[in-house]
């Protein structure tokens, strides 16, 4: 049953149930944090990664799809990079090209594009970023969201 997933192990089961993501509102602006998040993905993981950007047509090497529909794939999920003004739009994209989760990035929640998700049967995570919990249930980051190299949950000792 489709939600809005807020709790760490949905979030987890989602993405291991995950197999191809679409990034909307990929830059090729390498300090962009869309940029950043693809190169963690196509470095890091296993998922098949996709780039939409109605005006690029090519980043990192690989090719940029004007939208969603142009994909070569159904993408899984779609995980967004847009204003919060353009969320109920790519929502409605990802239903129509029949996605099964839409990822909000940081700063990112639309509460009625939530709705309308979930309505059509699609798992949505808001205000999250993807990398961040990626690397985090890996083991790569602390809950903060950076590896502090320690594997223990006492606090260091200063000498």
């Amino acid at each position: 049953m489709a939600a809005i997933l807020e709790r760490m192990q949905e979030r987890l089961d989602l993405l291991q149930r995950t197999r191809s993501i679409a990034i909307v509102g990929m830059s090729k602006n390498s300090s962009r944090s869309s940029h950043f998040v693809a190169t963690y993905l196509a470095g890091s993981t296993d998922f098949e990664v996709y780039y939409v950007n109605p005006r690029e047509t090519e980043i990192m090497g690989k090719p940029v799809y004007a939208s969603l529909a142009d994909l070569p794939v159904v993408p899984d999920m779609v995980d967004v990079f847009r204003r919060v003004d353009d969320l109920p739009a790519v929502t409605d994209e990802a239903i129509a090209v029949g996605a099964t989760s839409v990822w909000f990035q940081l700063g990112l929640e639309h509460p009625d594009a939530a709705a309308t998700a979930v309505a059509a049967g699609l798992d949505v995570v808001q205000n999250r970023c993807l990398k961040i919990e990626h690397a985090r249930f890996r083991g790569g980051l602390h809950t903060a969201g950076f590896n502090t190299g320690v594997i223990d949950s006492r606090r260091a000792r200063l000498v």
